[in-house]
């Protein structure tokens, strides 16, 4: 063997340095009495620097270079203590190296974030004559399913047939593994079918190729199959099974793969425990969810995660912010996933408060408001009535996507900002970012809240002339109401028949709405008659039809509408209205009186109602639907969930403190001209958010204009 001369002093600095060392050739010296001490040291070694003094000792000390030492070393400079690039300069400098060498290599940048690197090494192992092994294909296998390229893992795929590994049972599953993660789900399930021994392996590549792929179906049927025979899933395989049952949200399914669990003894670590939670949540049995959860004798941030991730999406948004609280008792530490939830469920319940202490949460950790975080900081400010909060994050993003720009553009809709979410649209254009469906939605929503119509015609014209987007029912259902809310009934009715797919209840319903606004009593009834057909079961078109008769007086149809939805044993939804104060949510009913400072509450409504008469407020009793004397209907609407929630807020807060009601139905015409008065006589910013939008009061008017 021959060593290059060199001096030891300059060589330690240039390891020190991670400069390439002298080229070395391997001997197969076995008696040399300093091998044992020198792989003893390999065998301990436990830092880089450590490593580059056993380097040393190797070049100094010549009959060191063995084989054995310099395929342990490589091994060691690959591991994570060493550096892959410290062992791609030391492998250069091998001139023969082996087999050995060269899987090592290839395995250490298949594992890495340049996989590449492992296919061009194992090019090389070919031109220099070796012939890959049963180590060598697999690792090449992950990196070509890392690099979802498929050509060269068939290429390898052809190798292995050559070479005979085709049959290797490890070979075989990391092939399937290849095929499946680039898609190409029926060349796994060929290669599984040829297989002569399935191990567990198998049969799990096979099911998370199936799921990875949206074949959730498929997955569930492979495990079934697998069942039948003498294997039994492990963990790793119930997690992805799981998962499969979670995108199918077949509640009976999952209590069978739950009870196959439990049958089989399979151990429930973190992962399954986890993975059962999230199962029972996506599958809407909230109840067997919280059981799992709360009897985990250990949680980590996927665990949190799970239930308030869950829950946000079942529409428990306050069962979801009180798991986040337990979370913070119990000292765990949220991140980006947890965040996007709590924010999630402060903007559905308009929740300000929480989602002002998470963005101080953001801030204070140093975690860039961008992406998911931003996007989510953004609508969670719109849909509690901070829009200008909201457009501040979005200007201070540093990266906006189409979700930012549609999050601000469809939060300045819902406030009746009409002009300044078109002007970011055409922002949008100027930076060259191409909107999408949902942006579309948001564009049109804004047109119909501030009444532009012929500028709604025209986006919609675009959307497939300009964009090549294809409208969706969603669009159709916003021009509808674009159209129906402006008064171009007769339009809007044109603009249905025409339409090249079905009108669906959307459709109907944005149409319907319109005859409420116009008091188009016998289109009314024509569309009720549609919408029955379609949605049989849903309350919202017999409420609506009652509003249309109440307000055009006819009183003995109003109430056979409401003997209709009796006779179907149907309730209507109960308004209700919330308001945060001091990081606590109320929640008010109409005349609700389970509140404990209910006696105060009411004293501030007759105050209010003293107050308003004496401003000129004439109640519009058309608002109350019953059929009784004047004063009657004036004290019903007295008592409505909002007015509550108002009296609360205007006894809780000190004076000129803006006071956010969030309510969860349309408000109705005299809480609005009430909202008003309140606005002017107690000298109050109110902002209140209903089903449709946000209106701001201030000062004896509101944003919307009355046209909302």
């Amino acid at each position: 063997m021959v060593i290059r001369s060199f001096n030891i002093q300059k060589f330690e600095r240039v390891m020190t340095s991670s400069l390439s060392p002298p080229a070395i050739t391997p001997s197969y010296d076995f008696n040399s009495p300093q091998l044992p001490f020198i792989l003893h040291r390999l065998e301990c070694c436990k830092s880089m620097e450590e490593l580059k003094q056993i380097h040393a000792c190797i070049i100094k000390a010549r009959p060191l270079q063995t084989q054995l030492v310099l395929d342990k070393f490589l091994s060691c400079a690959l591991s994570t203590l060493g550096s892959l690039d410290y062992a791609q300069s030391f492998f250069s400098q091998i001139r023969n190296p082996n087999l050995y060498a060269y899987n090592a290599v290839i395995r250490g940048f298949s594992r890495s974030k340049n996989p590449m690197q492992s296919l061009l090494f194992y090019g090389e192992m070919l031109e220099k004559g070796f012939c890959p092994d049963n180590f060598t294909i697999p690792f090449l296998l992950k990196a070509c399913a890392e690099l979802r390229t498929l050509r060269e893992g068939e290429g390898i795929h052809s190798q292995s047939i050559k070479n005979g590994l085709v049959w290797d049972v490890y070979v075989r599953n990391t092939l399937m593994r290849m095929y499946a993660v680039c898609g190409v789900t029926g060349a796994a399930q060929k290669l599984f079918d040829e297989s002569c021994h399935r191990d567990l392996v198998s049969w799990t590549t096979l099911i998370q190729g199936y799921v990875e792929n949206g074949f959730p179906g498929q997955a569930i049927q492979v495990f079934l199959e697998m069942s039948m025979t003498k294997l039994k899933a492990d963990g790793k395989t119930m997690v992805i099974v799981l998962s499969a049952c979670s995108e199918l949200g077949d509640l009976d399914l999952c209590r069978k793969i739950h009870s196959y669990i439990q049958d089989n003894k399979v151990y429930l670590d973190l992962f399954v425990e986890n993975a059962l939670v999230d199962m029972y949540l996506k599958c809407g049995d909230i109840d067997s969810a919280c059981r799992l959860f709360n009897s985990m004798p250990k949680k980590n941030v996927v665990s949190w995660n799970s239930m308030i991730l869950g829950l946000t999406q079942q529409g428990e948004f306050k069962e979801a912010l009180l798991v986040f609280r337990s979370m913070q008792r119990d000292g765990a530490e949220p991140d980006d996933v947890t965040l996007v939830g709590v924010l999630n469920s402060c903007a559905n319940l308009g929740v300000l408060e929480l989602g002002k202490w998470v963005h101080a949460y953001v801030d204070r950790k140093g975690i860039r408001a961008d992406g998911f975080i931003g996007n989510a900081l953004v609508d969670m400010y719109a849909k509690c009535g901070s829009i200008d909060q909201a457009f501040g994050v979005f200007k201070n993003m540093q990266h906006r996507d189409v979700y930012s720009y549609t999050s601000m553009i469809a939060g300045l809709a819902m406030h009746g900002e009409g002009e300044r979410a078109l002007d970011l649209f055409s922002e949008m254009s100027r930076v060259g970012m191409k909107p999408d469906e949902v942006t579309f939605i948001g564009i049109l929503t804004a047109c119909s809240h501030v009444g532009l119509v012929e500028e709604g015609r025209q986006y919609f014209e675009d959307m497939s002339r300009v964009y090549k987007l294809k409208p969706q029912i969603e669009h159709y259902g916003c021009m509808v109401d674009l159209l129906g809310r402006a008064g171009f009934i007769s339009e809007a009715e044109e603009f249905i028949r025409k339409m090249p797919i079905e009108p669906d209840a959307f459709v109907w319903g944005a149409l319907l709405g319109a005859c409420r606004i116009h008091g188009k009593v016998e289109l009314g009834e024509r569309i009720m008659k549609k919408l029955v057909e379609i949605e049989p079961e849903k309350d919202g078109t017999f409420v609506l039809m009652s509003n249309i008769y109440a307000s055009a007086n006819r009183w003995r149809d109003a109430v056979k509408v409401r003997k209709a939805m009796k006779e179907r044993k149907m309730k209507k939804i109960p308004g209700c209205s919330l308001i945060e104060l001091n990081g606590m949510v109320h929640e008010f009913r109409k005349g609700d009186k389970s509140h404990p400072k209910t006696k105060e509450i009411y004293k501030m409504l007759d105050e209010i109602m003293s107050r308003l008469r004496q401003e000129g407020y004439v109640a519009h009793t058309m608002s109350a639907l019953l059929d009784v004397a004047e004063e009657e209907k004036e004290h019903a609407l007295c008592h409505h969930s909002e007015r509550l929630a108002i009296a609360f807020g205007l006894i809780s807060t000190s004076p000129g403190t803006p006071l956010r009601i969030v309510k969860n139905l349309r408000v109705c015409s005299d809480c609005h001209s009430v909202t008003k008065f309140i606005s002017k006589v107690f000298r109050r910013e109110i902002i209140v958010r209903d089903r449709n939008r946000f209106h701001h009061f201030r000062g004896g008017s509101c944003s919307c204009k009355d046209f909302w």
